[in-house]
């Protein structure tokens, strides 16, 4: 069934639980995890970013609903870290059921302002709105890349950002990095602030680059309080490195249902275990 972001959060915060948001590049990824999803009876958030609709266009988004809307899993599909008010009318024209828009390198009030306006706009059709304060690292530069150094998010700040702009969901900096983190750098978050942060914000709160972090410190954030966490390298390196292994040198391999299967299993086995993880399997009975 298909749901707005704020109907399929709302349940993860009342009970307590996160849904990943996958980003997925292309059909063959969607349908991946919409059935691992299915199998494991998991509410699912299907992230795509806007370097990710430049490939597969918008036109992918109506096949994607008719996907959904005969799932036994609750669904949303969430355009991720959206840039501009243009984009977030372009992901609501285009059939998303939720956005983010993501203006955390600007000023507080300049963000306060570009938000509060794609809430507006947002809110006007139904459709839910994330927002973003402080900032998310960045390991490398692909995909929704990130800032040079964390700024982590003030609770104060994350109490009057809620208030002004009225977004549905927040995603907050507690130390995540976008990408694969280097061998040389240690990921850690600071679970104290986001314990600092649930207690005064009633809104689902959201994990970005959670790709690499350690398993028990994403199981304690759950735990603390986050109900959406963004998986995209993990599931993509999978799916591609698996790939690269079916395709070898066997210049003769072209059709893809011989190529891609072997991919898609891989990058269920990695989308299986982040939904055990974030205690999300099992739950769409709740909806």
């Amino acid at each position: 069934m298909l749901y707005t972001g704020k109907s399929i959060l709302d349940i993860a915060n009342e009970h307590n639980f996160a849904i990943p948001a996958f980003n997925i590049s292309d059909w063959a990824m969607f349908t991946g995890i919409m059935d691992i999803s299915e199998e494991k009876a998991a509410p699912v958030i299907i992230a795509i970013h806007p370097d990710e609709v430049s490939h597969i266009t918008t036109d992918l988004i109506a096949a994607m609903h008719s996907r959904a809307h005969r799932s036994s899993v609750p669904v949303a599909i969430h355009w991720d870290h959206g840039g501009s008010y243009e984009q977030a009318i372009t992901a609501i024209q285009a059939g998303f059921t939720s956005v983010m828009i993501d203006k955390s390198m600007l000023p507080f009030e300049e963000n306060v302002a570009v938000t509060r306006r794609v809430v507006d706009a947002a809110h006007a059709v139904g459709v839910q709105v994330e927002g973003e304060l402080g900032t998310i690292g960045a390991n490398d530069s692909y995909g929704e890349s990130g800032a040079a150094e964390i700024i982590y998010t003030d609770p104060a700040d994350a109490v009057r950002f809620v208030e002004e702009t009225g977004i549905d969901s927040l995603a907050v900096a507690i130390g995540t990095s976008h990408g694969l983190y280097p061998a040389d750098k240690k990921p850690e978050l600071k679970l104290d602030l986001l314990k600092e942060l649930k207690s005064v914000l009633r809104i689902p709160l959201v994990l970005h680059g959670g790709s690499s972090n350690p398993d028990d410190e994403i199981g304690r954030a759950v735990k603390l309080g986050v109900n959406k966490i963004n998986i995209s390298s993990d599931i993509k390196v999978a799916y591609h490195n698996r790939m690269r292994e079916v395709l070898g040198t066997d210049i003769r391999l072209r059709e893809p249902n011989v190529i891609q299967p072997p991919s898609i299993e891989s990058l269920k086995l990695v989308a299986a275990q982040k939904i055990d993880l974030f205690d999300a399997a099992g739950k769409a009975p709740l909806y």
